[in-house]
């Protein structure tokens, strides 16, 4: 972020405490409903969330991905589904940015989309597909006017009942110089069906359901890239990768923070009958409580400096993928860990629907499932390190 547009507000200002009680109140409702955050995302669009990522010489407020961060841990421990899928419109935004500061227009349509009122999501992942970013099962067809319709299934569309511009991409197999990736977006149409089929264990109010594709149109205008299949350094891909990894993390760090939050509550009001002492004088107690805040106290400084590595252009090199993805690992699986150690030392109510770290016991768990997962992330660091399989061999 440059120095002539630091933020004019704050993450704390602009998510204020009254905010985030409204948001905060509504949660267990949206989750045991089953239902989108509608009324969140009204005081969300109204707060001047949605245009948070905008430099400010554009109509925003000038957050770089630290603000962000920052701003999603809160918005997390409010509410984590809401978090979560608001997150895809923030990475959007940030990859925007993150380009039109490196002299790159590409994207900026999508920053005065967001000034606008467009709400932007992501339709990437797809069934089976485990690379990602670097190949697709989606037919990308041309027009032959330099626009593609694009044609498959993606999953995990968050965002599904509002968002107004679609970020997707697809396999272009009718090039002469070899296949390509080709990144879009894409307005609602009838070419696009979104399936009513979000009934998950926990994130429900993300709403993050099935998109087909049915020859989708992206117009010229607004077809961003089209790269060679595999890995590779193209600045969308790195910020790309950086953003959505990088806000996962802060999400889940957000929901860390909540849960000890809450765990610190209980014990410190519950008290032994044994002893007659509040439980947060039990040294056991007192042991997973201070284990759970230095799970949380390691993750925060990484956070921090790889969000500003990211902005100031921090050296990662051929280290970019392994940094981001380690993180994104770090973070969800001790945020597990933390909310594990509130339910433990919060007692059989917390095992209750109606108990809020319930709620966050389940929606933890769905760290687990986003890129990178352990095994990405682990062959990712070990090819970092290692250089790819077979490269010493003689």
């Amino acid at each position: 972020m440059n120095e002539n547009d630091a933020p004019m507000v704050t993450p704390e200002s602009l998510l204020n405490a009254e905010l985030l009680a409204r948001i905060h109140a509504r949660a267990a409702a949206n989750d045991a409903n089953n239902t989108f955050f509608d009324a969140d995302l009204v005081d969300l669009i109204e707060a001047g969330y949605l245009r948070a990522g905008v430099p400010t010489k554009l109509g925003g407020a000038g957050f770089g991905l630290p603000e962000l961060s920052r701003a999603q841990r809160l918005l997390a421990g409010a509410a984590p589904a809401t978090a979560l899928a608001i997150n895809m419109h923030q990475v959007w935004i940030s990859v925007a940015r993150f380009l039109h500061e490196r002299g790159d227009s590409s994207l900026d349509f999508m920053l005065h989309g967001a000034v606008a009122g467009e709400i932007y999501a992501f339709a990437v992942s797809e069934a089976g597909n485990d690379l990602v970013l670097f190949d697709s099962d989606t037919a990308a067809e041309p027009d032959g006017a330099g626009g593609y319709h694009f044609t498959g299934t993606k999953i995990f569309t968050s965002l599904s009942p509002a968002w107004t511009q679609l970020g997707t991409m697809g396999r272009d197999d009718t090039s002469p110089d070899g296949p390509k990736i080709v990144f879009g977006f894409i307005s609602r149409d009838d070419n696009v069906v979104v399936r009513d089929d979000w009934d998950t264990l926990g994130m429900r109010a993300s709403q993050s359901r099935t998109t087909e594709l049915h020859g989708a149109y992206a117009p010229a205008d607004r077809v961003v890239r089209r790269l060679d299949v595999g890995p590779n350094g193209d600045p969308l891909i790195l910020g790309s990768f950086a953003a959505f990894e990088l806000l996962l993390a802060s999400v889940y760090t957000g929901i860390a923070e909540r849960a000890l939050e809450l765990a610190i509550k209980s014990v410190s009001t519950r008290r032994s009958k044994k002893s007659g002492r509040p439980y947060s004088d039990d040294p056991d107690i007192r042991w997973q409580i201070a284990d759970a805040a230095l799970l949380i106290d390691a993750i925060l400084p990484q956070l921090e400096s790889l969000a500003n590595g990211a902005d100031q252009n921090a050296p990662y090199g051929e280290r970019w993928f392994a940094q981001f993805s380690g993180l994104k690992l770090r973070a969800t699986e001790q945020a597990r860990r933390v909310v594990d150690h509130a339910i433990r030392v919060s007692g059989g109510s917390s095992y209750f629907t109606s108990n809020e770290l319930s709620r966050l016991y389940r929606d933890v768990l769905a760290g687990v499932f986003h890129p990178s997962n352990a095994e990405s992330a682990h062959a990712t660091v070990a090819a970092s390190v290692l250089g790819p399989i077979g490269a010493t061999d003689e």
